[in-house]
């Protein structure tokens, strides 16, 4: 996708969606790329779509290594609380068609992956065993 035309679209979907500061859209993208990168490296080197749980867990790693631990008040001063709000914005980006899905995916597969509150008691992503 050309930064551009995500650029566009973030500009829409803030035009008449005001939950979510505009930075969290291009740390999204960002932690986009970061979970295909980390999923392909499982993956024998090959890309495929990432799953909610996947992205949600790739965008917590993500901040937490960039943004240590003021991650949690930077998330919430972004409107972000959790994973479902990552959801909230994949599918806003959807319907933006700026990302695609596919007929499985579902917003309820964001739901409850976990708190950004929960990060200020857990020593980071090494934290989440699955």
């Amino acid at each position: 996708m050309s930064p551009q035309l995500f650029e566009l679209a973030v500009d829409l979907i803030l035009e008449r969606e005001k939950r979510y500061h505009e930075l969290a859209y291009y740390f999204l993208k960002e932690a986009l790329d970061f979970t295909l990168w980390r999923v392909a490296q499982d993956n024998g080197g090959q890309f495929r779509q990432v799953t909610g749980q996947e992205l949600s867990l790739g965008f917590r790693d993500l901040a937490l290594e960039q943004f240590g631990s003021g991650t949690s008040s930077l998330m919430l001063k972004w409107g972000l609380r959790g994973s479902a709000d990552i959801g909230e914005m994949v599918y806003l980006l959807i319907d933006a068609q700026i990302l695609c899905k596919l007929d499985s995916d579902k917003k309820e597969d964001f739901a409850a992956v976990f708190d950004f509150d929960d990060l200020q008691h857990e020593g980071g992503p090494e934290d989440e065993r699955t």
